[in-house]
C-alpha cells in the first residue's frame, strides 16, 4: 500500500509541476522514433496559448540545424538544443520537454499508431490504409490517427514510471 501512495504522490507532484511550468513556457513533447537514428519525428507544444503541433524538420537553430536531428547534432545535450530550436523559431523556450518513444505510443494509442500517422501523410509512399485515408500534413496525420485509434488513459502513468515517456527539465 506504501508503494502505491507513493507513486500517487510522484504522479501527482508530475502533473503539479506539468501544469505550473505552462504558466511561464509551454511544455515541449517530443515523440522519438529509435528507428530513426533517435530522430524527433513530430513534437508539439501545450501551454496557456493552447495546444500546437510543430514539425521538427522546419524548426532550425541560427546554423539551420533541425529539431529532427537533436540527437545527432548535439548528443550530449539534445533537449538543451530543442529549447534552442524553439526560442530560435517559435520564440518560445520550454523549461520542461517530455519525450515519448515508439513503445509508448503503440500502447497508449494502439500497435498501428506508427503506420497509421504514416499513411496518413503519405510517408514513403503509403497509400493509406483502412483507416486512413493519406496526404495529410504531419499535424493532422498524428492527430487523425490518435483520434481514430483512441487514448488508453492508464498506460501514461505506466510508461513514465517504466521509462517510455521521460520528463526532461532545463
Amino acid at each position: 500500500m506504501k508503494k502505491l501512495n507513493v507513486a500517487l504522490i510522484a504522479l501527482v507532484l508530475i502533473v503539479v509541476a506539468f501544469l505550473a511550468s505552462t504558466i511561464v513556457s509551454p511544455v515541449l513533447i517530443v515523440a522519438e522514433d529509435a528507428s530513426e537514428d533517435n530522430g524527433i519525428d513530430m513534437a508539439a507544444t501545450i501551454g496557456l496559448t493552447g495546444f500546437n503541433w510543430i514539425y521538427p524538420g522546419n524548426s532550425v537553430n541560427a546554423q539551420g540545424q533541425t529539431l529532427h536531428n537533436v540527437y545527432a547534432d548535439y548528443p550530449d545535450n539534445p533537449y538543451g538544443a530543442a529549447r534552442d530550436i524553439m526560442s530560435y523559431t517559435y520564440h518560445v523556450t520550454p523549461h520542461i520537454i517530455i519525450s515519448i518513444n515508439n513503445d509508448a505510443a503503440a500502447a497508449i494509442f494502439g500497435e498501428n499508431i506508427i503506420d497509421d500517422i504514416r499513411a496518413n501523410d503519405g510517408y514513403n509512399g503509403y497509400a493509406g490504409n483502412d483507416k486512413v485515408s493519406g496526404s495529410m500534413d504531419r499535424g493532422d496525420a498524428v492527430g487523425a490517427a490518435m483520434a481514430e485509434n483512441g487514448i488508453n488513459i492508464i498506460e501514461i502513468p505506466i510508461q513514465f514510471l517504466i521509462g517510455n515517456i521521460s520528463p526532461h527539465f532545463i
